[in-house]
């Protein structure tokens, strides 16, 4: 006779896959397997994943309170799109987190994390110098990423990651461009030399004109793209 499964023990081992199953769709999301708008379908994603639609629906719940998803009534479960409103708020409240940031490192960075931001960088210069989009996206990420965890600030660390996956959603366009990445690449460059100067208020303003240049980017992005909709548009 086989041994029942307290129910306990059947809830963590429910939870962990669902969490697993969780990561997995946000991960295929962020790399753009799903775009925004798209409908996900939790058969096919039970049938992919090879476990029961149990995980795939907890993980949905995980994925709309994350702000990655949207569950719509009797419609099913989509990748949300962001709209360009919600996304410059979020520029500011990030320039807000990052002008913190960059005056707190600038205070107490050690030489082995500048060591690190200044491998990160110029691991970003060999992207440019090949062209290579996919790669120096992934090293921004973790610069900043870095940055906001070298703080030891948890709460801060949670919420930004939090907004940069929203984030995401909206702006997959903007590192595809060579000259834009060598631009940004300016930007980086400057960040770590005001947090190595060990001036704060460098390090902050440098890390707000950084995200505000973005966010311009972003504004130009979106007025081009409405162009062809107004009236004698091309």
């Amino acid at each position: 006779m086989t041994a029942s499964i307290h129910p306990t023990i059947a809830l963590l081992q429910n939870n962990s896959l669902a969490i697993v199953v969780q990561q997995e769709i946000e991960r295929a999301i962020l790399v753009g397997d799903y775009l925004p708008g798209a409908k996900l379908n939790e058969a096919a994603l039970a049938d992919k994943l090879g476990v029961s639609r149990g995980p795939i629906r907890e993980a949905f719940r995980m994925l709309d309170e994350a702000g990655l998803v949207r569950t719509e009534k009797n419609r099913g479960v989509f990748v949300r799109n962001i709209p360009v409103d919600e996304a410059l708020e979020i520029f500011d409240l990030r320039a807000a987190m990052d002008h913190w940031v960059g005056k707190r490192l600038a205070e107490s960075i050690t030489p082995e994390q500048l060591k690190e931001l200044k491998t990160l960088v110029t691991g970003m210069e060999k992207a440019v110098k090949v062209k290579d989009a996919h790669q120096y996206h992934v090293l921004n990420l973790k610069f900043h990423d870095r940055m906001v965890e070298m703080t030891g600030n948890h709460k801060l660390t949670d919420t930004y990651r939090k907004l940069i996956k929203e984030l995401s959603l909206f702006r997959r366009q903007n590192l595809t461009d060579s000259v834009l990445m060598a631009t940004f690449l300016a930007e980086h460059q400057l960040i770590v030399q005001a947090i190595a100067s060990g001036d704060a208020a460098a390090a902050g303003r440098a890390m707000v004109d950084h995200v505000m240049q973005s966010k311009q980017r972003t504004i130009d992005n979106a007025a081009v793209r409405a162009a062809p909709l107004q009236p004698g548009g091309h």
